[in-house]
């Protein structure tokens, strides 16, 4: 069998379309066109079982590999159930993450620590928002960009995208993040996996609407 979903990347996320193949529906035709509501029933179940099966291991994979908290990449993934067009999709945001989120945030004397990882010369407060961050002043000696991606630091004047100017200019800071872009390649592997899933639960969900039909005609 074949699977016609698929995965598209962009900039800033990662959007997973599951949806049979017309080949396989075409499969289904005969068994369909005896009980439509029951094959139509099992398709349903088995793309939403498929796409909370994909969430699951994703967050589990992305969570080991980058080192943050499993809890934390689930809020990037978003999942929209079956729709009118017959398809699921998982829409996962791959923007950087604060690192703040990555587990528990340690404060020392000569920086802050979170998920094996070290900030030398950051302090984790609340500066902007109602939670605490991860913050740096630019100025700093121990500040590296690649610490504090998506962060712009190149002029003053108010708060941007994990940038902020505590007491106006005088001390910018910036915010450390986590890059997700190391999870990209990864797309395309994921997608295959969760096709060959959604035949197997398919088959699964397809074999009970089936068996509950021949009870159900048995007994008739």
């Amino acid at each position: 069998m074949s699977v016609g979903g698929h995965v598209k990347s962009s900039a800033s996320s990662g959007l997973f379309t599951l949806q049979l193949a017309q080949t396989d529906k075409d499969a289904f035709s005969d068994f369909a066109a005896l009980v439509p509501q029951a094959a139509r029933a099992a398709q349903r179940r088995a793309l939403n079982k498929t796409l909370r099966w994909l969430r699951t291991h994703i967050a589990r994979a992305v969570g080991r590999q980058a080192r943050i908290a499993i809890a934390a990449v689930r809020q990037r993934l978003k999942a929209y159930p079956v729709n009118s067009n017959e398809q699921a999709k998982l829409w996962f945001g791959v923007n950087p993450i604060e690192a703040s989120r990555a587990g528990r945030v340690r404060q020392g004397r000569s920086g802050v620590s979170v998920a094996g990882r070290k900030y030398q010369g950051a302090f984790y407060k609340t500066v902007y928002g109602s939670a605490p961050d991860i913050w740096i002043r630019t100025a700093s000696k121990h500040f590296r960009a690649s610490d504090y991606p998506d962060s712009d630091v190149s002029g003053g004047g108010g708060p941007s995208s994990g940038w902020i100017a505590e007491n106006g200019s005088r001390y910018p800071l910036a915010k450390a993040k986590i890059s997700l872009d190391d999870v990209r390649p990864h797309f395309e592997e994921w997608s295959r996996r969760a096709h060959q899933r959604l035949l197997e639960i398919l088959e699964q969900e397809m074999n009970f609407e089936l068996q509950k039909y021949l009870r159900k005609s048995a007994h008739v």
